[in-house]
């Protein structure tokens, strides 16, 4: 059974997820897909294009940045698991575009404190070479 806290943590999660789209489709991106499941574990927050790159984007979401930055819990096991799901995602694709980017958007507010602060960080990290088949 989910507590009030869960409940409001995953709405607030949700919330951040369409500010990033927001923030995302502003720079020129085309948003693709959505909360994809991807295997039994790994799942995508966000997938857009941005020209030639399909672009995987992990979304941390916080109301407040008291113990730390929200991108600071994109850690290596994070990582490991995009580069899996990116890699098989890929693979669904008929014509993948060539290349691929992993970003990182740091939501900090909640949907009722109002305009909230993003930070949106291209290129955070590399696909992990023992998933790197291109």
């Amino acid at each position: 059974m989910k507590t009030g806290s869960d409940r409001t943590a995953a709405a607030t999660g949700l919330w951040g997820e369409q500010e990033a789209e927001r923030l995302l489709k502003r720079k020129g991106c085309r948003i693709v897909d959505r909360r994809v499941r991807v295997g039994r574990r790994d799942e995508l927050d966000l997938v857009a294009l941005d020209d030639d790159t399909l672009v995987f984007v992990e979304v941390k979401s916080r109301e407040q940045e008291d113990f730390g930055r929200p991108a600071d819990a994109v850690n290596r096991a994070k990582r490991l698991a995009m580069s899996r799901a990116a890699v098989r995602y890929r693979r669904r694709l008929k014509q993948p575009p060539p290349y691929v980017r992993f970003d990182i958007v740091e939501v900090v507010g909640s949907p009722d404190m109002g305009s909230p602060e993003l930070r949106h960080t291209e290129n955070a990290f590399s696909l992990d070479r023992r998933y790197n088949p291109f």
